[in-house]
């Protein structure tokens, strides 16, 4: 989920569309538009001049920087929307609720591209796939500003490991250079867990509460819980600890490498393990324009495409055939290709009943208010 600083903007150069306004196309379908509703910033701008200039069809493109604003539209019905891009547990709902129609495979030829390995991931949310594709993927790990973690650390301390704020005499030593948590319940909750040995994906509620206790523990150092602010406060050195997607991290990183400001950012996978998440195309049971939507998921399947959004982005991509076309650099980075020991690691976690959602979403609300 790329998940950054545009949180109600198209990407630049492509055409946006007011969300009232858009919710207009239920009724009046065109048949050379195509509305995308994805994660900010999560896509080359170029890519979809492109396809625009391939296809004739046009790009109306919204943004959002939570999975629950896109379910809150999806649930009630004419979102105007042939595209969306939920995240696994996300999808796994949306399929129950009906919502998000079958996908016309025969119209989707460069499915045969879809990494074999990453989409037997996805097959858990959506069995055989049959409603989504895979777009991009990553881990919800730690970034951290090297050089002030070290000074209050010391140079030897680990840095790829959840005691940075789970632990609180560690965490209390790196609370005044701050520290900045993803606002994810889905994703905080299954950390804690396997950092205390429980299950990650826990329904039992006296384990989920134990987790609650060592959430609530580390929020009296947190500065801040956002869904994306973690981006620019970390690549300005505002912060020195961010928890958040991998693909955030590292563009923070390369913000500040661009600046020249001498900011060491580095993203980890902590070692005790971290959640593996996974950001699909899917078209909305009551889409205005389905036929437009197989064909920009087909699109978006081709390797070369796949690739040049990698390279904008900084995520790993559901396309195996990309890797050959991906710049070197992203391709090495263990903390987007992580390494077959590091995805052994890696947690998959399944959408909540109703029951145990109710109970994180309270709990959630607790820890980040402090009450």
């Amino acid at each position: 989920m790329l998940r950054s600083i545009l949180t109600s903007t198209a990407a630049c150069a492509v055409l946006a569309m007011p969300l009232a306004i858009a919710a207009s196309h239920s009724a009046n379908a065109q048949s050379d538009v195509v509305n995308v509703y994805n994660w900010s910033d999560y896509i080359d701008p170029a890519t979809l001049e492109a396809f625009t200039e391939e296809t004739g069809i046009r790009v109306v493109y919204d943004t959002y920087d939570t999975n629950e604003i896109v379910e809150t539209r999806l649930l009630a019905g004419r979102s105007g929307y042939d595209i969306v891009v939920p995240t696994g547990p996300y999808i796994e709902r949306l399929i129950q609720a009906g919502v998000l129609a079958e996908l016309d495979k025969e119209q989707l030829p460069n499915l045969d591209n879809v990494w074999p390995e990453i989409a037997e991931r996805t097959a858990i949310y959506d069995p055989g796939n049959a409603h989504s594709v895979i777009y991009m993927w990553g881990t919800t790990g730690i970034g951290v500003n090297v050089d002030m973690v070290r000074e209050r650390l010391g140079e030897d301390a680990p840095l790829d490991t959840w005691s940075l704020v789970f632990d609180p005499d560690i965490a209390a030593q790196l609370s005044d250079c701050g520290i900045y948590i993803v606002d994810a319940a889905d994703d905080m909750f299954p950390s804690a867990l396997n950092y205390l040995g429980l299950p990650h994906d826990s329904r039992d509620p006296g384990e989920i509460e134990q987790a609650a206790e060592l959430l609530s523990q580390m929020s009296t150092h947190v500065r801040r819980f956002h869904a994306s602010e973690y981006i620019n406060a970390i690549a300005n050195g505002d912060i020195c600890v961010a928890v958040g997607y991998s693909g955030d991290i590292l563009q923070a990183r390369d913000r500040a490498e661009e600046a020249g400001s001498g900011i060491d950012i580095a993203y980890f996978v902590p070692r005790e393990g971290a959640v593996m998440w996974f950001d699909s195309f899917a078209i909305p049971a009551d889409a205005p324009n389905p036929e437009n939507a197989h064909a920009f998921i087909d699109y978006m399947l081709r390797a070369d495409v796949a690739a040049d959004n990698v390279n904008y982005v900084a995520y790993a991509s559901g396309v195996l055939p990309a890797k050959p076309m991906i710049d070197d650099a992203i391709l090495n980075d263990p903390g987007i290709y992580p390494d077959d020991e590091t995805m052994d690691r890696l947690l998959i976690t399944t959408a909540y009943d109703e029951r145990t959602q109710r109970l994180i979403t309270r709990s959630w609300t607790r820890i980040q208010t402090g009450r």
